[in-house]
């Protein structure tokens, strides 16, 4: 039996924002209205073509206490934790 039934009453809408380095993304989640999305602390979509949007990446931040999920729709990304550990994803790939 649910308990916590939960009902969307809005669907939220990027908003254009900066991050890390000045990484050029659209957060959907993150900053306002987090009990409405619980477990969610933050939704981002990175889109850009232009490869000067993202190169300059993110300063170490270790992910303590959450998990992260990356879904690549097309194109290719390299990423490096803060531990350097490498993961290179392409088309569809999950990390």
């Amino acid at each position: 039996m649910i308990q916590n039934k939960r009902v969307l009453r809005e669907v939220p809408s990027a908003q254009l924002a900066s991050d890390g380095t000045g990484v050029r993304l659209k957060r959907v989640l993150g900053g306002r209205d987090l009990d409405l999305f619980d477990p969610f602390l933050m939704i981002d979509e990175f889109g850009s073509l232009d490869v000067a949007d993202c190169i300059g990446g993110f300063p170490s931040h270790p992910h303590r206490g959450f998990e992260t999920v990356t879904y690549m729709l097309e194109a290719y990304m390299e990423h490096r934790d803060h531990t350097k550990t490498l993961g290179c994803l392409g088309p569809s790939d999950v990390q």
